[in-house]
């Protein structure tokens, strides 16, 4: 590992500059991510420490944490500097031995650089462009529909995460793929075991490590059976298009089929599930700015990106250094790791005054970097985008009031995550 260098070591009392070991678990920490205001509000008080921060965290390989917004646009410019392999997602030290002793793991579009990521990307980029997704408009305004005729139907007082958020983007991502609506509650479970796996409330009950490495094979039996099917059937859906794919001129090999379900699968459904549990949230805890909304519709789009801007639901991403370089004003070493925290990002007070504040007029809300940067922009940026604008269009109107009805619970996750519980109570318009 490289020296600090011009970076901050962080203490567990809070961010120090003495020198010397120091750590911290704000990023570390699952349980740290179950209290998202406590987060953010420590977040924010890193940021006048540093853009680019050293953890040393017992039981971790020490990293940099890039909380500064442009630091972060910076190092996903630099994709040559700062490569996604060979470990793209923060594990502690036993959970990369586990991964490692498992031999060959499914590879997704985050595990990849170029050109491997271009042409992987390139053979669905065509489905997820605004031209494409566009179509979807209308199955998006029936699942709206549905989704407060739900709301009608349970009488003014339910949990908004499980009885909307949990299903609606569910029902698109996988209408795309082209399964059958009666794996929705297969699938709903296999994701939330995956992206939960250091939550109680989600994790499978497993007696070892080893064992949660049995949710990735489940998904890997799903997609094999898909794959045989599509071959032997094709339609026009998007698995068809996976299962028969050419990359530079050779079918996809069967790690990288099952690592690309799967990435489509899950982000493109527990990220919105999240983005939309985290906005109707905030909207109990702003009645100013539902009425704004309400008042305004055509802040509407403005809101939406607040909203990205306040969940973050995809944490981090981590990169490795491929040469000695420097990052705002840090000396990094060739081989050393960064955690880039697109949930911090989104709170820098040096871009987004009092980043704090919930605000769907806020100027520079759509400079969120909710969706990351560069080259490994979110595939399905555009489709998220229209799934909130749909719902929270329609659902926005309606609300006559709204409040929360318990105390929200957050998952207690360091990559992807969100709300787990939003309880609600409401009543609707007619």
């Amino acid at each position: 590992m490289g020296a600090e260098g011009h970076g901050m070591a962080v203490g567990a009392s809070g961010p120090s500059t003495t020198g010397g070991p120091a750590v911290t678990d704000l990023f570390t920490n699952p349980h740290r991510f179950g209290d998202l205001d406590g987060w953010r509000r420590e977040a924010v008080e890193l940021h006048a420490r540093g853009r680019v921060v050293r953890i040393e965290q017992p039981g971790y390989r020490p990293f940099w944490a890039v909380i500064g917004h442009d630091a972060v646009m910076d190092a996903e410019r630099r994709p040559d500097e700062f490569t996604n392999g060979p470990i793209p997602v923060l594990g502690s030290d036993e959970q990369l031995q586990i991964r490692a002793a498992q031999g060959a793991e499914i590879r997704t579009l985050i595990h990849m650089d170029d050109p491997q990521h271009a042409a992987y990307r390139k053979l669905t980029n065509d489905w997820f462009k605004p031209a494409s997704v566009h179509r979807l408009t209308d199955r998006l305004d029936e699942l709206s529909r549905r989704a407060l005729d739900r709301l009608a139907e349970l009488g003014g007082d339910t949990d908004f995460y499980r009885e909307v958020a949990l299903s609606y983007p569910l029902q698109v991502i996988l209408a795309i793929l082209g399964l059958p609506e009666a794996d929705y509650a297969r699938m709903n479970k296999l994701t939330q075991e995956l992206f939960g796996a250091e939550d109680p409330d989600l994790q499978r009950a497993v007696s070892s490590p080893e064992q949660m490495v049995e949710v990735v094979t489940d998904f890997y039996r799903y997609f094999a059976e898909l794959t045989a099917d599509r071959i032997a059937r094709p339609t026009d859906d998007l698995a068809t298009l996976i299962a028969n794919g050419i990359i530079d001129g050779e079918p996809m090999p069967e790690l990288e089929k099952m690592g690309y379900y799967t990435i489509v699968a899950t982000a493109g459904h527990d990220t919105t599930a999240a983005a939309m549990a985290g906005g109707m949230r905030a909207l109990a805890e702003h009645p100013d700015q539902l009425r704004l909304l309400q008042d305004r519709p055509d802040l509407l789009a403005n809101g939406v990106d607040e909203i990205l801007r306040w969940t973050a639901p995809v944490r981090h991403f981590m990169r490795t250094a491929q040469a000695d370089t420097e990052l705002a004003g840090v000396t990094i070493a060739r081989g050393d790791w960064l955690y880039l925290s697109y949930l911090a990002g989104n709170l820098d007070p040096s871009v987004f005054d009092d980043p704090l504040r919930f605000d769907v007029a806020r100027a520079n809300a759509d400079r969120h970097i909710a969706f990351g940067y560069g080259i490994h922009f979110c595939l399905g940026a555009q489709l998220a985008r229209m799934e909130l604008r749909s719902l929270f269009g329609q659902l926005v109107p309606r609300l006559a009031s709204l409040e929360l009805a318990g105390e929200p619970r957050s998952a207690k996750t360091t990559f992807v995550g969100g709300h787990k519980t939003v309880p609600i109570r409401y009543t609707l318009r007619a």
